[in-house]
């Protein structure tokens, strides 16, 4: 198997790899800061938003830049400056380490005084740390097709995901536990030096990464023009317009209703660092599955009833969070919802590199990306906004646990107005036409 996917793959594959069990790592390592910092739900929610408010101002920017320039240089690019900003951190987080509250004392803890230096350290950092990941993953899921054939493209992200997911998921975040038990900057530093490896490995890769122009070489970026070029071309199609609004409106709720979920999982989950870690694993073990088991489950039910049952998955799982109190429940929950996620990626990424003309990819997928992804900062700040709003007429506990039920209803609606939009017959007539 892997001679059909090539060498490419493979380091593309381990990069993705080695960076994600950082990013697993650091999944428990900066919540539990941003809570040791404050406890205020809006300003919990307000770091969230800093960090993915790139999706929504810099996403059809990055897909101008994605077409123009070469694709592993970008990434190349983009994981170094992660690499960088994350070394800020930990330096930040050691000069004061002193001054936070231990850590397994968070559950208890409601007042604590915010700590506006770090808060602002952390804002600032997260924002332009997703400045980096936009132009970063943009770029990553345009590169996919030039580095394994069209008929491969499936099996070769179902993989990625798998990897993706045992090392965010399963390995990185027990592993966050252990060192940020040690000390609460090591797990930034040991982020730091998995986006440097990526680095290495992104930039030994072979081969030609930069887009194929359809006309002759344009001098001056005009990015009002080129990005309307990727808004036409988006907005024209039957299929992937509705899909990405459709995703965007997944998006925005499920941020809503995870806005201040470590407040959740440390005050009614009464969860401590190790069994938010735990907590973590669940990701992995759906995705994984998802990731291995997707094409399989799409071939077997077809693609349109995969994506409806994605989109039931959503309320259920809602559902079932909002009246537990048992972190065991909620593990349970996030394998579905991982797995359910995996299968909806595996089979729209994978349409969308097989139908988007190459020379369009990186701005196409923006504009789609806009759409998606564009909604989870204004879902993070709703929120945080309705859990504090919440706050001041019910009790905490109730406050904390409103967002899943008001996630119930919201998701049955999209549930029962998408679905019908997203059938296996429209998803195989777009992929014959591409």
């Amino acid at each position: 198997m892997s001679k059909k996917l090539g060498s490419s793959y493979w380091k593309l594959w381990t990069a993705t790899a080695i960076s994600n069990l950082g990013d697993g790592v650091s999944m428990v390592a900066y919540p539990w800061l941003a809570s040791a910092v404050t406890r205020s739900p809006i300003l919990i929610a307000a770091a969230g938003f800093a960090s993915r408010l790139p999706w929504l101002i810099f996403t059809l920017h990055a897909g101008v830049l994605t077409d123009r320039f070469d694709r592993r240089k970008l990434i190349v690019a983009m994981d170094f400056m992660r690499g960088l900003l994350t070394v800020f951190v930990g330096v930040v987080v050691f000069f004061n380490k002193d001054s936070f509250p231990a850590l397994d004392e968070l559950t208890s803890i409601t007042n604590l005084e915010t700590n506006w230096p770090i808060y602002f350290t952390l804002l600032i950092t997260a924002f332009l740390f997703g400045l980096a990941e936009v132009l970063r993953d943009n770029s990553a899921q345009t590169l996919m097709p030039s580095v394994v054939d069209k008929e491969n493209l499936e099996k070769a992200n179902g993989r990625m995901w798998s990897a993706e997911s045992l090392t965010n998921s399963f390995i990185g975040p027990p592993l966050g536990s252990l060192l940020i038990g040690i000390a609460i900057f090591i797990p930034f530093f040991f982020d730091a030096v998995s986006f440097f490896f990526a680095v290495a490995l992104i930039a030994a890769l072979k081969g030609t990464f930069k887009p194929v122009a359809d006309d002759k070489p344009r001098e001056k970026i005009n990015f009002k023009a080129e990005i309307k070029e990727g808004y036409v071309w988006l907005w024209a199609h039957p299929l992937l317009r509705p899909m990405a609004i459709i995703l965007g409106s997944m998006n925005g709720l499920g941020t809503m209703i995870g806005a201040t979920f470590i407040l959740f999982a440390q005050e009614v989950l009464q969860t401590s660092v190790f069994t938010f870690a735990v907590l973590g694993t669940a990701g992995a073990v759906g995705g994984t599955f998802g990731g291995l088991l997707a094409p399989k489950v799409s071939a077997k039910f077809g693609s349109g009833p995969c994506l409806a049952m994605t989109l039931a998955a959503g309320p259920i799982g809602s559902l079932v969070v909002a009246l537990t109190t048992t972190w065991q429940v909620v593990w349970v929950v996030v394998v579905f919802e991982s797995f359910f996620a995996i299968l909806w990626n595996t089979i729209t990424v994978s349409l969308r590199q097989s139908i988007i003309p190459s020379h369009l990819l990186g701005r196409v997928n923006s504009v789609y990306r806009f759409f998606a992804w564009g909604s989870i900062p204004i879902g993070m700040f709703v929120g945080g906004g309705l859990v504090s709003a919440l706050t001041l007429v019910l009790s905490r506990e109730n406050a904390l646990r409103a967002p899943y039920l008001f996630g119930v209803v919201l998701g049955l609606l999209l549930w029962a107005l998408a679905a019908p939009r997203l059938t296996t017959a429209k998803i195989e007539a777009a992929r014959k036409a591409g």
